[in-house]
């Protein structure tokens, strides 16, 4: 059994290290991974708010609009009229392009017109002239730039993840910061190129970030985005996060990693932003969970088309954060997120700026990662050290309150703290540990119970063949040495009883007598060792270690009493005479194990101590008593109360043993009972005293007191004998009893 115990916490121990691995992030498991991406999904889905944020609209280019307005890339004067309709006629408060313009727009014909006047009409001083009074009206580049000065508006750039030849007219935004020399930055996203805007318009708009996300999960979910990227040494922030900035006044965003506020370590993480007031937290990688309100619409969506036509109230965008962006399918600005399959890219934008607003930002610090790992080694080792202890049902018990305490203490760090932290992980490790458990616990375990009753249930209680198969002790059928306690049974005069019944009915009466017996020492624990025609032979202490064996023993002996004479009634009824029995009981140490020869072994105990329990019952017929015990098995049950019979050297043995008669509880113990046993010392007193006369006057009255008590005239026998023949000068009080 050993074996299987070893390879069960083997097993188990490599799950466990195998999970704490994928939480320390060293050897992350792509399926676990993805169950805590359903896991997050599913949280996400359950706790969102669901409301519209009224301090974010969206422009829309949405179909309606292309139809209106025409094919996308609309002319940058119709732009500039927008911008500059939004900002003076709608008084918004900031508006934000969430598309990149790169071209140069040369609808306008400015070109051509150019074109020709360096060439054909060169000469031509109207034609000249005439160029030169339309070209700042032509030129829609210059007016769409014109649109943006002294107002707060923000443009957006991509970046490439390999290096490209770069459009020389596009520009960068302005860097929020130089890389800190810390080390944090080395985790930050590094592209090796850029697709920006016209430098024309960039340097107008001085605010400028990222659109795209370089960091997609696997399965193509956007749940995180970067607020940061390095690009040449330069930190470079997302549009959300350049929102914020140009939202709070070009702010300065401060960089806080753990090497702020903990011990110097060999390389510092970012883990937060400060943006004056907000804190936004994020990874080493300066990522965060986009913190998503709910599906499409929870923010305003206008169409771009009704802005241009100023079809909209002023006060649904007077004092709004405006962001233009397009769900048009044609334009390729859909994605997949935990709430929404087909989401439009523009409003994932707003809910960064919104959660950095509503400081509602899930968060996964660094310690977060110590957590799950402890989680997941704490939950190992309570499956493995306590689902073996204990039986099936609590296991299913434990497991479930295990499993409700993850489960409620990760809501509680999600709703409350804002941490996301792995739920599924633990859940599954939980599950996997149990179900391990179980399989070995039901393949092994009822391996070791079949062989147990096949060894011992013959001898001992069902109840204790489980207990046995539960418990972690190896029982063994080799010998050994241990104090026990042992009990003998017998018929008084079953032999003259048997002589008169037919076969057929001895089998029965035997059945009837052995039947109660059984079960009297099977319910206190009790192993039967054998029977012996009408007698029985039972021990305490094997194989199940019992340290009150004493103490079930007496009990068992005293219940066999009463369960014979419910018996008598039957047998009385049945013309049959009443039956008695003696019950010998006996403390000390033993030989136990399975013993005989190479036709036949027997599971029993030998030694001194048993031949004196055999003896003890023979001895209740000589005391007119049912039970006789040893000075040990007194010793070792103190619960009861006792008569004390006599000191006796039995047959074969030198030295002498005192022996008692249990009578009851001490709890249970009555007034007259303390009282006749007070009587019967005083009588024994005199007796071993040599006091014939007094003990017979005490022995007498104890007589009329008790005359069905065949003890005080074995006494009193004594005393006249005495009487008659003086005992010699030398005589210790001690009974030599030659029979066995």
């Amino acid at each position: 059994m050993q074996i299987q115990k070893v390879i069960r916490l083997l097993l188990c121990s490599l799950i466990v290290s195998l999970f704490m691995l994928h939480a320390s992030g060293w050897w992350k498991q792509p399926i676990l991974e993805r169950l805590d991406h359903i896991a997050y999904d599913l949280r996400m889905r359950l706790t969102l708010a669901n409301s519209i944020d009224p301090r974010i609209v969206i422009i829309d280019i949405d179909e309606k609009s292309l139809a209106i307005e025409g094919r996308w890339p609309w002319s940058r004067d119709k732009m500039a009229y927008m911008v500059d309709l939004l900002f003076d006629y709608y008084q918004v408060k900031l508006l934000a392009f969430d598309m990149v313009f790169a071209e140069s727009d040369d609808s306008s014909g400015l070109k051509l017109l150019e074109q020709l006047a360096r060439s054909q009409f060169k000469d031509d001083v109207l034609f000249q002239n005439t160029v030169a009074s339309m070209r700042n009206g032509l030129n829609y580049d210059q007016l769409f730039a014109d649109s943006f000065n002294n107002r707060k508006v923000v443009l957006s750039f991509f970046s490439h993840h390999q290096a490209e030849q770069l459009n020389t007219l596009a520009g960068l935004p302005k860097p929020i910061a130089a890389l800190p020399k810390n080390g944090a930055a080395d985790y930050f996203y590094r592209p090796q190129g850029y697709g920006g805007n016209l430098a024309l318009l960039q340097d107008a708009a001085i605010y400028g970030g990222f659109f795209d996300n370089p960091m997609v999960d696997r399965d193509g979910v956007y749940r995180r985005l970067p607020l940061l990227l390095n690009y040449q040494n330069q930190l470079y922030p997302s549009f959300s996060l350049a929102i914020i900035q140009a939202l709070l006044g070009d702010t300065e965003i401060k960089l806080i990693s753990n090497d702020q506020y903990h011990a110097k370590s060999a390389q510092a993480k970012l883990e937060q932003l400060q943006v004056e007031s907000f804190t936004i937290p994020v990874d080493e990688q300066a990522a965060i969970y986009v913190p998503y309100r709910g599906k499409q619409g929870s923010f305003q969506y206008i169409s771009a088309t009704d802005i241009l036509s100023a079809e909209v109230e002023i006060e649904q965008l007077q004092d709004k954060i405006v962001i233009v962006g397009t769900t048009a399918a044609g334009l390729l600005d859909l994605r997949s997120t935990p709430v929404q399959n087909v989401y439009p890219g523009v409003e994932v934008h707003a809910n960064v700026v919104a959660g950095v607003l509503d400081q509602s930002i899930k968060s996964r610090p660094a310690y977060i990662v110590g957590f799950e790992v402890a989680e997941f080694f704490l939950i190992g080792f309570l499956v493995i050290i306590l689902i073996p202890r204990v039986s099936p049902m609590t296991s299913i018990v434990l497991v479930s309150v295990l499993g409700l305490v993850i489960v409620i203490s990760n809501g509680y760090l999600w709703q409350v703290l804002k941490i996301n932290s792995l739920l599924f992980s633990p859940l599954i490790l939980l599950s996997l540990l149990f179900t391990i458990q179980m399989l070995f616990g039901f393949f092994f375990e009822i391996r070791k119970r079949n062989w147990l009753g096949k060894v011992f249930g013959q001898y001992i209680p069902p109840e204790l063949v489980e207990q046995m198969s539960q418990s972690e002790t190896n029982f063994s059928l080799s010998g050994e040495s241990r104090e026990m306690t042992v009990l003998f049974s017998d018929v008084r005069g079953f032999t003259t009883i048997s002589e008169a019944l037919e076969p057929e009915q001895l089998c029965q009466l035997i059945n009837e007598i052995l039947t109660p017996v059984t079960r009297q020492i099977h319910l206190h624990k009790g192993t039967v060792d054998k029977y012996m025609g009408d007698a029985v032979m039972a021990f305490w202490g094997a194989p199940i270690a019992d340290s009150q064996h004493a103490h079930h023993a007496v009990a068992s002996a005293l219940s066999i009493l009463p369960a014979l004479r419910e018996k008598n009634k039957q047998f009385i009824n049945e013309g049959l005479p009443p039956l008695e029995m003696g019950v010998g009981v006996n403390t000390g140490v033993m030989s136990v194990g399975n013993m005989g020869s190479e036709f036949r072994m027997a599971y029993t105990v030998m030694g001194d101590s048993v031949n004196l329990g055999s003896r003890l019952e023979g001895l209740t017929k000589a005391y007119g008593v049912d039970i006789i015990v040893g000075e040990q098995t007194r010793v070792a049950a103190p619960a009861f109360f006792y008569r004390e019979l006599d000191i006796i050297r039995v047959k074969g043995k030198t030295l002498p043993v005192v022996i008692y008669e249990p009578i009851g509880l001490m709890q249970e113990q009555t007034a007259e009972q303390s009282h006749s046993l007070k009587q019967w010392s005083e009588a024994l007193e005199c007796y071993r005293a040599q006091n014939w006369s007094q003990a017979k006057l005490s022995l007498q009255h104890l007589i009329d007191l008790y005359p069905e008590d065949k003890l005080y005239r074995v006494y009193l026998t004594r005393v006249e004998q005495f009487l008659e023949i003086p005992s010699e000068s030398n005589w210790d009080g001690i009974f030599n009893h030659q029979s066995k």
